[in-house]
């Protein structure tokens, strides 16, 4: 049998055709895949990173650069003229507030003017306060204590009338019926014995019963109903005091205010 000569490569067996150099070339080509998937994915983590420190850094930079301001609450003082008739959701009428008129069963005479009556708790208090006073040289003289509201009525619209005055020029002096401290029991209204010239005026704040209230009435729970500058707008009234010595005179006058 005469030799067989290969004359080309097509000539050679399909399956023994560069069989072994195909196989190092395939897994070159994966190695190479691989290495460049893993460059990718570390240059995204390392990108990623550095994006995220920038953040941080913008963040913390902001903070300090922009301190956050400290809230203030501002108290702006009511204008008294804006509190006439809505002082709060407490009935009011021109300034001043409405009050049930104590029933006479509940009232009792001072012991220094049988004519002025006051509710046991406060007439006890006022008497006493009376008497330390005495002690002192000092004549305190009760004016006006519960007034009910058929003299309120006279009080503030017939004298009004007399005056000619409006209804809220009248309202800064005297309360309207129904709306009057001296309705409740707990008001009333002092004079200094020793200075009856400055009866129910300004001017009683000058004089010695005056100045020894100012000391001394708040020991038997009497203040001043309209001091300067009262919220209500109603003219100042050295003369006009009122007794919060118990629940039910706290109630009558702070309650819903």
């Amino acid at each position: 049998m005469e030799p067989r000569f290969y004359s080309s490569g097509d000539d050679i067996p399909e399956a023994q055709r560069d069989r072994p150099s195909s196989t190092k070339g395939g897994a070159k080509r994966g190695i190479f895949r691989w290495v460049v998937w893993f460059l990718i994915g570390l240059s995204s983590a390392i990108a990623g990173l550095i994006v995220s420190w920038l953040t941080y850094q913008g963040a913390e930079t902001s903070a300090i650069s922009v301190p956050m301001e400290p809230m203030v609450s501002v108290y702006v003082a009511p204008n008294a003229n804006d509190l006439v008739g809505t002082s709060s959701s407490r009935e009011s009428l021109l300034g001043h507030f409405a009050y049930e008129e104590a029933p006479e069963t509940e009232l009792v005479s001072s012991a220094y003017d049988s004519a002025v009556q006051l509710r046991p708790s406060a007439v006890e208090q006022f008497d006493a306060m009376v008497a330390e006073a005495e002690s002192q040289g000092i004549y305190l003289v009760p004016i006006s204590g519960f007034r009910a509201i058929e003299d309120q009525h006279y009080l503030f619209f017939d004298v009004k009338a007399e005056r000619g005055q409006t209804p809220l020029t009248r309202a800064e002096v005297s309360a309207p019926p129904g709306y009057s401290e001296h309705h409740t029991g707990y008001a009333i209204d002092i004079a200094d014995a020793n200075a009856p010239g400055t009866d129910l005026s300004v001017a009683f704040e000058e004089t010695d019963a005056f100045k020894w209230l100012e000391k001394n009435a708040p020991r038997y729970s009497f203040e001043l109903s309209f001091p300067r500058g009262n919220p209500q707008g109603v003219q100042y009234e050295p003369w006009h005091w009122r007794f919060v010595g118990d629940s039910e005179s706290l109630k009558t006058f702070y309650q819903d205010r």
